[in-house]
């Protein structure tokens, strides 16, 4: 019963790795087939996910930036008002420094093209 199931381990563990063998060699044999590399593929996933992240963000700081207003315009309660005005201050900052971000990276991206600064 032990010589069985040590055998049986042994055929388990000679199967895993030859599908994972078998795996890796269809992955490299793949590679020249795919016309982007990578870095294609992330840089363009990258772009959508940033895109629908300021559009989130500017839905988000606008609904914000509202009740921010409402209750800076409603309340009686200095301390109040003084909260929804620095909470107004920070939602204008950080939606400014999110959509200035791909302009950032859009610029510098040219310049450090392939690894390489070219300076």
């Amino acid at each position: 019963m032990v010589k069985q199931l040590k055998k049986g381990r042994e055929h388990l563990k000679t199967a895993y790795w030859s599908l994972v063998g078998m795996a890796c060699v269809t992955l490299i044999s793949l590679q020249p087939v795919m016309a982007d590399t990578i870095w294609d593929r992330f840089s363009k996933i990258m772009k959508d996910v940033y895109g629908q992240l300021v559009g989130i963000s500017t839905i988000v700081a606008v609904t914000a930036a509202a009740i921010a207003l409402i209750v800076r315009m409603v309340s009686r309660n200095q301390r109040a008002v003084d909260e929804a005005t620095s909470w107004l201050k920070r939602i204008v900052v950080t939606w400014i420094v999110l959509n200035s971000l791909g302009f950032i990276v859009a610029y510098l991206q040219p310049l450090i093209a392939g690894g390489n600064y070219a300076g």
